[in-house]
């Protein structure tokens, strides 16, 4: 697990192995198992994520029952409910693993000697909330004015590997859409080819 995160690491910012090795004391392992809950809504999210390997979902359940996906985290991939690791305040969404995966967790204490010990990685740390902010704000955007056939044509350019490996119907939770609507377009688009 922690030579993905250093290669990870290492790709986008330079790192030493003394670096490494102390990077390596504030990460917590840990394995989960398909449909494992990470995170419930009203817990503290007191952890970031780092998926090594399989699949995470991040999701909210609305009063009627309905999930709404908000993010698949695969791997080398962030997760977690920013909001509450940030700000300490009780998580509004739950985050639980789509496939046995293995993951690094990441307390805000260590998040801060991260910083403190590379300073390097302040920048690339700033430019990934940055880039959050702007992806997050183009999916707000796009889910109220793309038709349903835009939004799915546009996940599948961004997450190509995950039409194998997510269930069709959390892809259309996460489109906003009825499993029915993307059984129609899929079944559209295979006859166009």
């Amino acid at each position: 697990m922690f030579d993905k995160l250093q290669s990870f690491f290492e790709r986008r910012f330079p790192i030493t192995d003394a670096q490494s090795a102390f990077v390596k004391t504030l990460f917590i392992p840990k394995k989960v198992r398909k449909g494992e809950i990470l995170l419930r809504e009203g817990d503290m999210g007191k952890y970031a994520m780092f998926v090594a390997s399989g699949c995470l979902r991040t999701y909210t359940i609305d009063n009627k029952g309905k999930e709404h996906i908000l993010q698949f985290s695969s791997e080398d991939w962030w997760t977690g409910d920013m909001s509450s690791f940030v700000n300490g305040v009780p998580s509004q969404s739950f985050i639980d693993a789509i496939e046995d995966s293995e993951i690094l967790l990441f307390d805000n204490a260590s998040f801060q000697k991260f910083i403190d010990h590379i300073p390097e990685s302040a920048a690339y740390f700033q430019a990934a909330m940055q880039k959050s902010v702007v992806a997050r704000n183009q999916r707000i955007i796009s889910s109220m004015s793309a038709t349903a056939e835009e939004r799915y044509n546009e996940f599948l350019k961004k997450y190509p590997s995950l039409l194998q490996r997510v269930p069709q119907h959390m892809i259309a939770s996460y489109l906003g859409i009825s499993p029915e609507t993307l059984s129609r377009i899929r079944k559209q688009q295979s006859r166009k080819h």
